[in-house]
Formats: C-alpha cells, structure tokens, sequence
C-alpha cells in the first residue's frame, strides 16, 4: 500500500471544496450557453417520451391483436413503431449534437482559463510543481470534466425517462408500481454508498497520471543529457515504478468503479424476478391484460437502466468533481508575488535600491538577510562569487519572479511593489544563462517582444550585434529555422539571437546572466561586441562567468552568503588580494592571455 500510495499526496497549492461550491462554478460556465442548453432540454425530454410511448404503441397492438388480425392493422402498427423510432433517433441525434458543442465551448472556456492561470502564476511556483504534473491539469483534468458533464446531461434524460415510466406503471398497475419502486432506495442508498471511496480513489488516480506526465516531460527535456552519458537505461528504470504505481492505483479506480454495477444489476435482477412471479399471477388471475403485462415488462426492464445509471451516476461524478477541484485549484493558486498598488511605470531611468532585503526560498533559511545595494541609472555592475552566493537571487527579486520578505526594493526612488507588474517588466530585460529559444524563424525570435516590429528592425537589430557577422553563417539569414528549443543552433548562435532580441525590446534594465558554455573565439568577440551594443546607456547587472565582461564593468559587487564582502573595478580589487582575487583565480584567470596552466596568480592588468 506504500508504493502505491507513494507521492500522490496533494500539491501544496491544492484546496478541498465542496460538492455544493463546485456545483456552482461548474453551472457558472454553463450560464451564457443558456439557448442552446434549452434545446438540449427540450430534446431530452421528447427523447424520453418517445422511449416511453414505444411500449405503449407495442402494448396497445398486442391487445388489439386479440379482436383484429388484420394486415391493414397490422402494417399500421409498424408504421406507428417506425414513426416513433425514426422520432427518436432524429431527436436524440439533434441532442447529441447540442450537448457536444454545448459541452466542446465549455471545456475550452474552462482550459482557457487554467492556462491563462498558469501564465500568471510566478516563476517559484514552476520550480516547486514539476510542469508535467500543471499539463496533466490542463489536460487530461478538463477531458475528465468534459466526460462528466456529458454524463450529466445523459444523466437528465434518464431521469424524465424513469419519470414518465413510473407515471405509466402507475396508470396500468398501482401494485406492482409500489413494488417496483419499494426496490428503490437500496439501489439508492448502495450507490452513494460509493461517494467517498470513488472521490478519493478518483484524487489518486488523477494525481498517479500526473506523475506519469511530469516524468515524461522531464525525460523529453532532458534527452540529450540522457543520451550524452548513456543514462536511457537508468531513466526506464525510474520511469518504470512510476508507470507501475499508475497501472496499480488504476486497477484500484477500476474496481471500485466496476464493483458498484454488478450489485446493482444483482438487487436490480432479484427484483425484476419478484416482478414477473407477481405480475404473472395476476396475469393467470385475469387482473392484468397480455398487452399491459408486455407494457409492464418493457416498463421494468426502462426503468432498471435509467435508476441504475441515476445510483451510480454520483460515484462517476466524483471522477469529473474531483477533475474540477485540481483545475480550479490551479485556477485559484495563491500568487505570492504581490503588487499592492499598480501604478503606471513611464519610461524608468533604472536606478536600483535595495534597502534592508531579507529573502529566502526556504523561509527557513534565508539567502540575503538585510541587504543594501544602490546601483545607479546607466551602471554596469557585475556580480562575482561563488556558487550560492546570491547572484541570481538578485536578478530574481528585480524581476519580481520571487517575493522577498523583508526589507524594500526602490526603482527611480518608487517601492517596486507599487509598479504596475506587466508595464514594469516591458522594460526589464533578461537573458538566462542559456536562452531559450521558441520554435520557429531566427527572424520569429527576434521579433518576440516585440511582435509588430517590421523585417527592416529586425534585421536592424541582428546587424548591430557583432556587427551582423554571425547572419552569413546562417543557411537561411534570418529565415533559419532554429528547431525546438533552438536546438538547430549553437549555443553561441543562441546567444547572438537573445541580445538581438533584447535590442528590439529596448529595455532599461538589463539582467544578463552569462553562460559558461565555452565558444569559439570567433564568436566570444561576436558576444563581446553584442553585449556592448546591448548594455551602452542602460543599467546593467551582470552576473558575470566572463573575464571580458568584468573587466567591462563600472563596478564589481563580490558576494558571499548573501553579504557584499568586496566592491570596486577589477585592477583595485586584484591590488587588494582579498576576496575578489579568490574567486578570479578559482573563475576567471584560466581566461586570461597571460594565464599558463600550473601558474599562481595573473598579474594585475592596468
């Protein structure tokens, strides 16, 4: 039961709501589908009625069969059935028809709104929640919910259905009407029965499949790694218990779903035998006619079906409840990047001051614990130290990717947290260690921020890195196709097309965090040149893998354990032979053209 139940539990984000409050938001999607949920309505009730007078037409033919064999009765009788089926099935098909494009405009409304969601939560909650796991919500959550709604529509035929039978069974016998009914709670009471375990059996199966998803998508996007270092073995083998658990907790939905209908087609089967041994007598007893006793029998065997289907309808109901509950716990996550009063930004100067900054991932444990900083409009600051130092923490809290907890951050002397959050990041602009790329055009990527630039900007703005070139390179120019995730290029190329881009955005802050992929000399003085392009006039922080790049710098911020322990240019800092100079030569020397493999340290460039 441990492996099974192991890492199912909920997110952290989820929420529990009631049956009653989901209920609610559900009809609140279905509310401007009103008309066509009408004829939906209407349909259902004449495809109920005409399932009810099939027997009656039957029933009424068999007694009349009894005084008039006639052929003319007799074609009459299949005419009056086949009118009733053709009826029916042009009635059911109009119902059908509303039902999936009633319930088609829902789902995509509803996955509109839970990828609109996702796109607005922060970036902490992408590094907490494998993203696989955020697909399976909007995904194979709202195709659950659809198949549920579908039920439920189904659902009210089958209600009017067994309404008009029991008012027939009534007119025809009341004896055997009350008996049929006295049945009726015990298949009532035995389904909902079921309401607790088949929720949560739903929860896990649900959750079960998001892992699923979450590791697939891992493993697609790390596939090259896998590859490089012959690990495919080793990701099957983690993907296999996976896999298993998924498979058992399956079985388990499986048979708690599939217990129920073989009980209630039991009590269903004890009952219909009392039925026909009651009816029969009366039948041998004259009180009952042949053509009421065949009504009566097609009657009982309508009215099993829909009252089963009605029982267990609640525990296959949970399966879409419980679907909903994940998407609207998506939908509803708690952001925790907080903006208490977005106010219009203008064009910002770019001065930067950190007052007091307390920040952790971890509440627990924090990485800056009251940090100060001021960076000026138009300064370049580069950021050094060693791994965990902070340095991309604070290119984190600019962006507001993160909320810090303590302390304030000023832009242009305004509280960062009274910005308007969209108009504030237009001008932020921000190139990770390794830029990602969509799939489409070089020309595609470029334009990205800004999407109605014009051929002649962005080829304005390719040119102007590293003097444009890096374009004769390419087979296509900017035409190229750079492949999925820009996989067609080099990791040089990638970088190229990502300071393009941060020209045609034109930012005033630029966040830059190098890569330490290594390239070619070619293209390093490409980069170079780009960057130069990219950072004049603008601030700047760099967190810095590149000796160029540093040596470029206004000033260079040496962080450790979240404290600023050293600052300056790179000449004073190296005549220091403090903390600085540890970390250059731990990063940085081996760059140097004066640097030669077994020697100390590099002698300070003036």
């Amino acid at each position: 039961m441990g492996f099974i139940m192991a890492g199912l539990e909920a997110e952290d984000y989820d929420r529990t709501y009631s049956d009653r409050e989901l209920v609610r938001r559900i009809l609140h999607y279905f509310r401007p589908k009103l008309v066509p949920m009408m004829v939906v309505a209407v349909t259902i009730v004449l495809t109920s009625l005409l399932q009810a007078v099939l027997p009656i037409v039957i029933s009424w033919g068999l007694d009349r069969m009894a005084s008039d064999q006639s052929q003319g009765f007799l074609a009459l009788l299949v005419v009056l059935i086949l009118i009733s089926g053709v009826f029916g099935w042009v009635s059911n098909y109009i119902r059908q028809a509303q039902s999936a494009r009633v319930v088609g405009d829902v789902v995509l409304t509803l996955r509109r709104d839970a990828f609109s969601a996702i796109l607005k939560r922060d970036l902490s909650f992408y590094d907490e929640n494998p993203s696989g796991k955020i697909v399976s919500r909007v995904t194979s959550d709202t195709d659950d919910f659809a198949n549920v709604v579908s039920l439920t529509i189904n659902l009210l035929s089958q209600v009017l259905l067994v309404g008009f039978i029991t008012a027939l069974l009534f007119a025809r016998d009341v004896t055997l009407a009350l008996l049929t009914l006295a049945i009726t709670p015990i298949i009532v009471v035995m389904a909902l029965a079921f309401r607790r375990i088949a929720r949560e059996s739903t929860r896990r199966a649900q959750r079960s499949l998001a892992r699923v998803n979450a590791n697939v998508a891992e493993t697609m996007g790390g596939i090259a790694v896998a590859k490089n270092f012959r690990q495919e073995q080793t990701i099957y083998d983690e993907f296999r218990p996976i896999n298993e658990q998924n498979y058992q907790v399956t079985i388990r939905q499986g048979m708690v779903f599939g217990s129920i209908f073989p009980l209630l087609f039991a009590v269903a089967g004890l009952a219909t035998v009392l039925l026909v041994q009651v009816g029969g007598h009366r039948v041998l007893d004259g009180n009952v006619s042949t053509g009421d006793w065949f009504l009566f029998l097609q009657a009982v065997g309508l009215f099993w079906m829909p009252l089963t289907s009605i029982a267990s309808f609640w525990s296959q109901f949970q399966q879409g409840l419980s679907a909903a509950e994940r998407v609207f716990a998506l939908v509803d996550a708690t952001p925790r990047v907080l903006q208490t009063n977005p106010q219009p930004v203008g064009r910002l100067t770019g001065r930067i001051e950190f007052a007091d900054v307390t920040f952790g991932y971890n509440p627990t444990h924090h990485v800056l614990d009251d940090f100060t900083m001021t960076i000026e409009a138009g300064e370049m600051v580069a950021l050094v130290g060693h791994t965990g130092a902070g340095k991309s923490t604070l290119g984190k809290l600019i962006t507001r990717f993160y909320e810090f907890q303590g302390g304030h951050i000023y832009l242009d002397g305004r509280d960062i947290r009274t910005l308007d959050l969209q108009d504030y990041r237009r001008q932020l602009g921000v190139v990770p260690q390794a830029p990602f790329l969509f799939s489409g055009t070089i020309g595609d990527n470029i334009r990205y921020p800004r999407p109605d630039a014009t051929d002649e900007e962005v080829l304005r703005a390719a040119q102007q890195v590293g003097n444009g070139d890096w374009l004769a390179a390419l087979p296509d120019g900017l035409a190229t196709e750079v492949g999925e995730h820009g996989q067609a290029l080099s990791m040089g190329q990638r970088q190229l097309v990502a300071l393009a881009r941060l020209l045609i955005q034109d930012p005033a802050i630029v966040i830059l965090d190098e890569a330490t992929a290594s390239v070619d000399p070619l293209t390093e003085a490409q980069i170079q040149e780009g960057l130069d392009v990219v950072l004049h006039d603008r601030t700047s922080i760099v967190i810095a893998h590149r000796l160029s790049t540093i040596q470029h710098a206004d000033r260079i911020v040496v962080l450790e354990h979240g404290r600023i322990v050293e600052e300056g240019d790179h000449a004073s800092l190296m005549r220091k032979g403090g903390k600085y100079c540890d970390v250059y030569n731990t990063y940085f020397r081996h760059q140097s053209p004066e640097y030669k493999p077994g020697s100390g340290f590099v002698p300070v460039m003036q």
